[in-house]
């Protein structure tokens, strides 16, 4: 070697730099494969697709109209909070203790008391990351597998897979125009008391039901309660949204009605706001809420998503639901009028009064599992009615659409897409003319 040096080896590097220290060996990486999957937990949902981007025309997911997302007044309420209070960022729970920012906790105790009669205190609110994190934490509270819980005969597909992954049993009870059916759900509780049976809770979405779009009435809600303090059932009450009734009013939640006895009330600002900030919340009493806070295991809920919304929605809330509202029933309109002019009377559907889904019947011929997955592959997303019902039967020609993030040209198209495919693969409807392909 040049100079008369011998080269260094890794071994030397590897080892201290003194000369009269051994010098220590790097021990080798076996170049063999290890199988992870062998070691995962059973039981586990279905593996995730990798992004790919939105399809062409998607009608699935709790998305919200970017139109009127007030992004202006979010700016300026992150400005405006960071400036006062960033320096809270250095600590957990933004000096406002482990139920979440107090300011946003403060406008929804006075938001519930004006919307939904309930009268609360911001110390009987949880903050949590979306209404998921809601429902996660009231099933790991009171729910054990092999137990039994009654719920809306259709109702949400996240509910309802949550359940299935718990092992718990669920008695599905049937709907009409306003929601849960009181007969049937007093025969439901009455065979399970026969059986030695005590469900767990009854789970139900009174206000905009998801997905019938029902607004459950002041005289039946009463009943529900009654039925519920018969049996010693508590009831879960989600309300996420309950803030987009075309006309604003709507009863009295559960939660009120019972003052706040054997109800947990959740809802979400998803809906109202932007689903990407992942904010919503529990009113219960610090009876349970004390129990809930060892579960909620994320160390606090996103910090800067409360601060901007505490700032924001005090100013600006009572303002710009009205006008999201409004943009979406025209959304809606725009998508029965499609569906009218497409499929004819083979789609049969009520006129929500309020939300962001419709919840669309199609002829028993048509199977809305196939049709969904036919349907993805030619760049339409449509949720099927199966997994968002408890009885398959009943789903099984039902489809839920989303109409609030696509534009009016976009769900004029994508109607007009899916009735082309669900023509060619179950003939319905028989004719497809004109049809308008984006």
């Amino acid at each position: 070697m040049q100079g008369g040096k011998q080269p260094i080896s890794t071994y030397q590097l590897a080892g201290s730099c003194h000369s009269n220290e051994a010098i220590r060996e790097v021990p080798r990486v076996s170049s063999v494969s290890f199988d992870l999957t062998s070691l995962l937990a059973p039981d586990l949902p279905p593996p995730a697709a990798k992004w790919a981007g939105f399809p062409k025309y998607n009608f699935v997911g709790g998305h919200n109209d970017p139109e009127h997302l007030p992004l202006e007044g979010l700016l300026a309420a992150a400005n405006t909070v960071l400036k006062r209070e960033g320096r809270t960022l250095a600590t957990y729970g933004l000096e406002s203790g482990a139920l979440g920012y107090r300011p946003l906790r403060a406008f929804l105790a006075r938001k519930l008391k004006a919307h939904a009669g309930i009268a609360c205190e911001p110390d009987e609110i949880l903050i949590t990351s979306g209404s998921l994190q809601a429902i996660d934490l009231v099933n790991a509270l009171f729910l054990a597998r092999g137990d039994t819980v009654l719920i809306e005969q259709a109702t949400y597909g996240g509910s309802l897979s949550r359940l299935a992954r718990l092992g718990v049993n669920v008695v599905g009870v049937p709907l009409d125009g306003e929601g849960m059916r009181m007969d049937a759900l007093a025969s439901a509780l009455a065979e399970l008391q026969r059986r030695g049976i005590r469900p767990k809770y009854i789970y139900t979405i009174p206000t905009v039901q998801n997905p019938t779009g029902t607004i459950m009435g002041e005289p039946r809600r009463a009943e529900l309660l009654e039925l519920a303090r018969r049996h010693g059932v508590p009831i879960f009450e989600d309300e996420c949204y309950s803030d987009l009734v075309w006309k604003g009013a709507r009863p009295p939640a559960l939660y009120a009605m019972a003052k706040s006895e054997g109800v947990i009330h959740i809802g979400s600002f998803s809906k109202s706001v932007s689903p990407a900030l992942r904010v919503g919340y529990i009113v219960a009493g610090w009876d349970i809420l004390s129990r809930i806070l060892p579960l909620k295991t994320d160390a606090g809920s996103g910090a800067l998503e409360q601060m901007v919304l505490g700032e924001f929605c005090p100013a600006h809330f009572d303002a710009h639901v009205p006008k999201l509202r409004r943009g979406l029933r025209a959304k809606l309109e725009t998508l029965m009028e499609a569906l009218a002019e497409q499929f004819g009377t083979a789609a049969e559907f009520d006129d929500p009064p309020g939300g962001i889904y419709l919840w669309v019947k199609l002829p028993d011929s048509v199977d809305a599992l196939r049709l969904a997955q036919v349907a993805l592959t030619e760049g339409i997303a449509v949720n099927p009615g199966p997994e968002w019902s408890t009885d398959k039967a009943y789903g099984r020609s039902r489809l839920r659409l989303c109409f609030a993030h696509p534009s009016h040209e976009t769900i004029r198209h994508g109607v007009a897409a899916l009735a082309e495919v669900c023509s060619r693969e179950f003939g319905v409807p028989a004719r497809i003319a004109n049809v308008r392909r984006g």
